[in-house]
């Protein structure tokens, strides 16, 4: 069973996380009327985040890389946001880049005096996704055997696995992480295409205890998987969204015929339309 959130506004589940974030900060007086955020970002946080700003009234600043699409960057700066580009060799998502990042942000807050969502650390974004994980209950019937998900903040895996768990303790949950950056198991960082995920250090928001077991997928599997989901099912998503599919037929092959496995398809393909995911055959 997969939940469609290429559906939302920005064509991505992240504006769950973004409205959850940017709400608690106005409600506990970190965010003033009119003041500025900023947040780096591999881009649908980033789209999400505008999106939200635009809508409630304030500047934001993104820093982002060549590694996010020209859609991803092109919406958010149509949102009104401003961009600051980093350069990753080969559009790749390293370590590295995530400090970089990080550190490009924590000088505009130092010069600007802009409240950083901070969406790695921000335990906020976790209840925006507690009513996804209450959808999925809710629309599969209550049986759900496994989710099987991505890890990048971790706040969505964290907010469905909480929310499903509460309803049925004996869920199965499997994250997901790049074959090239296996941080969660053990292993050691790495490069990798597939956007949004595994940014070669254990996030904040992960314990773990939240995941039962981790699937590592490459971005070749989760690339290929993306593309059958465009052409033979017509379902448009993107390249996490491959990653989730490719592992959760694992879980679903291993737990039976009888196990019902409920995944994300993370965000719309629309957002992936220049990159090599749907450029080459």
């Amino acid at each position: 069973m997969a939940k469609l959130e290429g559906a939302n506004p920005t064509g991505s589940m992240k504006d769950r996380m973004a409205w959850a974030m940017i709400e608690a900060a106005e409600r506990d007086g970190r965010l003033r009327p009119g003041g500025k955020v900023v947040e780096f970002t591999g881009g649908s946080t980033g789209t999400s985040l505008a999106m939200v700003c635009a809508a409630r009234g304030y500047p934001l600043s993104i820093v982002t890389s060549n590694a996010a699409s020209l859609e991803k960057r092109h919406h958010m700066q149509a949102l009104g946001a401003d961009l600051t580009v980093l350069h990753s060799e080969g559009g790749r998502l390293t370590q590295e880049l995530f400090k970089e990042m990080a550190a490009a942000t924590g000088r505009i807050v130092r010069e600007t005096g802009a409240f950083w969502t901070d969406q790695f650390h921000n335990s906020s974004q976790v209840d925006g996704y507690h009513t996804l994980g209450e959808e999925i209950w809710e629309q599969t019937g209550g049986h759900v055997d496994a989710f099987v998900h991505v890890v990048g903040t971790c706040g969505s895996l964290r907010g469905v696995a909480e929310t499903l768990r509460r309803r049925s303790p004996k869920l199965h949950v499997v994250a997901v992480e790049p074959a090239k950056s296996p941080v969660l198991s053990g292993g050691p960082p790495g490069s990798h295409r597939i956007e949004g995920v595994g940014t070669g250090q254990i996030p904040p928001l992960w314990d773990p205890g939240l995941a039962d077991a981790v699937e590592q997928v490459s971005t070749s599997e989760a690339e290929t998987m993306a593309r059958r989901l465009a052409r033979e099912d017509g379902v448009f998503a993107g390249t996490s969204s491959g990653a989730n599919v490719v592992a959760a037929l694992r879980v679903a092959r291993h737990l039976g015929p009888d196990a019902t496995v409920a995944i994300v398809l993370v965000d719309n393909g629309l957002k992936y339309l220049s990159t090599d995911l749907f450029t080459s055959r």
